[in-house]
C-alpha cells in the first residue's frame, strides 16, 4: 500500500487509515460530523497527495484535448483551470479531471486517484494520433507533486500567510505558480471539492515536510483541522458534486449525469461520443441524474432502489448520507427523466420499506459558484 508525504502525520494526528487507490489514507480525525462543520464554518486541510498529475505539451495538445474531453479547451486562457469530462470512443467518462493551462502548448491534467494509471493509458493511447508519447509531449508525473486541500471560509486568510502574493481575491477556478511557504515552484488553485471556498496547494514531493509545518503553524490559532475522507465525501454530496465510480463511469455520458455545461458542441471539436450526445442533448435520454432530499427520517445509500408512487423501478441511489449541515437524509441517483424534475417525488426502498423523497434542483448548499 502506498504512503503519502504526509501518512505519517495522519498517523501521529491518531486518524483512522484506510486502503482508498492504494493509498493508505484518513478516513477521520475527530468524527465525520465534527469534521464536516469544521469545513462549513472554518477551515479544514485534506490530503490529496494520491491525485494523479498528467502532463501534455507540445504543439498539438490542443488537438488532443479537443477530442478526448468534453469541454472547450480553446476557451481556457494561462492561468485558468477547466472542469471536463475525459471520454472513451463512445463518450462514456473515463474520469471527471481537471485542465490547467499554463500556456498555449502546456497543460497539466489533475486526475482521480484511482483512475490514474487508467487515464494514462487511454491518453497515450489517444495521444499516439497527434504525434504525443511518454517523454515527448506527454509525462505521467503524479510521483513527483504533494497537494493540500484546504477549504473553508476561512481557508484563504490562512493561506495568505504563507503565499508570496495576493491570493484572497483570486478568481474561482484558476491557479498561479507562486512562493508557498518559501517553496517557489508552488502551484495554488481555487477549485474545491466542498462548496465551501479554498484553495489546492501543490508542492514537489520533496517540500511536502516544510508547507506541512508551515500551515499549521499558520493556521494555529485559526482552528484549523485535519480532515478525512469521510467528510470529504459528505461535503462533497452536500454540494452535489459527483464522485467517479458512483455518479460516472465508463457506460454513462456527461449529458446523463447532468453535465452537459461541461459539453461543449462548437464547430470543429469532434470530441469521443458528440453524435451520441448530440441526440441526447434533444431529449434521447433513458435516464438523467437527480438530487433528492428525503420527505421523511430516512438515509439513502448507495445501491438502493428509487421507485414511483406505484411502487416501479425507476432508478438507483448512486451517492446518499445523513446531511451533517441538513440533517436529513440527502442523496443522488439516476432515474427516468420524467421523474428527475425538481420537487418530482420518488421513493427510495430501505428495507424493503418505500421512503418518500423529493427531487430538488441545484445543490442542498444555499449558494454554488459556477464552475465555467
Amino acid at each position: 500500500m502506498k504512503q503519502t508525504p504526509f501518512t505519517k502525520y495522519h498517523i501521529a494526528n491518531g486518524a483512522k487509515m484506510v486502503e482508498f487507490a492504494g493509498y493508505n489514507m484518513p478516513i477521520e480525525f475527530t468524527g465525520i460530523n465534527d469534521e464536516h462543520m469544521t469545513v462549513r464554518e472554518r477551515a479544514g486541510v485534506f490530503d490529496v497527495s494520491h491525485m494523479g498529475e498528467i502532463w501534455v505539451t507540445g504543439p498539438r495538445a490542443v488537438e488532443l484535448l479537443q477530442t478526448i474531453t468534453s469541454n472547450d479547451v480553446g476557451a481556457l486562457r494561462d492561468g485558468k483551470v477547466q472542469y471536463t469530462a475525459l471520454l472513451n470512443e463512445r463518450g462514456g467518462i473515463v474520469d471527471d479531471v481537471l485542465v490547467y493551462r499554463f500556456d498555449a502548448e502546456k497543460y497539466l491534467l489533475v486526475v482521480n486517484a484511482a483512475n490514474t494509471d487508467k487515464d494514462w493509458g487511454h491518453i497515450v493511447e489517444q495521444g499516439a494520433r497527434f504525434g504525443l508519447t511518454p517523454g515527448a509531449g506527454l509525462k505521467n508525473a503524479s510521483d513527483e507533486w504533494a497537494q493540500l486541500a484546504v477549504q473553508g471560509p476561512d481557508a484563504m486568510k490562512i493561506v495568505q500567510k504563507l503565499a508570496g502574493e495576493p491570493v484572497e481575491t483570486m478568481e474561482y477556478y484558476t491557479f498561479k505558480t507562486m512562493p508557498v511557504a518559501g517553496i517557489d515552484s508552488a502551484i495554488l488553485s481555487i477549485t474545491g471539492y466542498t462548496g465551501s471556498g479554498g484553495c489546492e496547494i501543490y508542492v514537489p514531493t520533496a517540500e511536502a515536510d516544510k508547507l506541512w509545518a508551515a500551515l499549521w503553524e499558520a493556521g494555529r490559532d485559526a482552528g484549523l483541522k485535519n480532515i478525512g475522507l469521510g467528510a470529504r465525501d459528505t461535503l462533497r454530496l452536500e454540494a452535489c458534486f459527483t464522485l467517479y465510480g458512483n455518479e460516472l463511469d465508463k457506460h454513462t455520458t456527461p449529458i446523463e449525469a447532468g453535465l452537459g455545461w461541461i459539453t461543449k458542441f462548437i464547430d470543429g471539436k469532434a470530441f469521443h461520443g458528440r453524435e451520441l450526445m448530440e441526440r441526447q442533448k434533444t431529449g434521447a435520454l433513458d435516464r438523467r441524474l437527480a438530487a433528492f432530499e428525503m420527505s421523511e427520517r430516512a438515509i439513502p445509500r448507495h445501491g438502493y432502489k428509487i421507485v414511483d408512487s406505484a411502487g416501479a423501478e425507476i432508478g438507483v441511489v448512486t451517492s446518499g448520507t445523513m446531511s451533517p449541515m441538513h440533517k436529513k437524509g440527502i442523496g443522488m441517483g439516476y432515474v427516468r427523466p420524467e421523474s428527475a424534475k425538481p420537487d418530482a417525488e420518488i421513493f427510495v426502498v430501505i428495507r424493503d420499506k418505500p421512503a418518500a423523497a423529493r427531487v430538488i434542483k441545484g445543490s442542498f448548499l444555499k449558494t454554488r459558484a459556477r464552475i465555467l
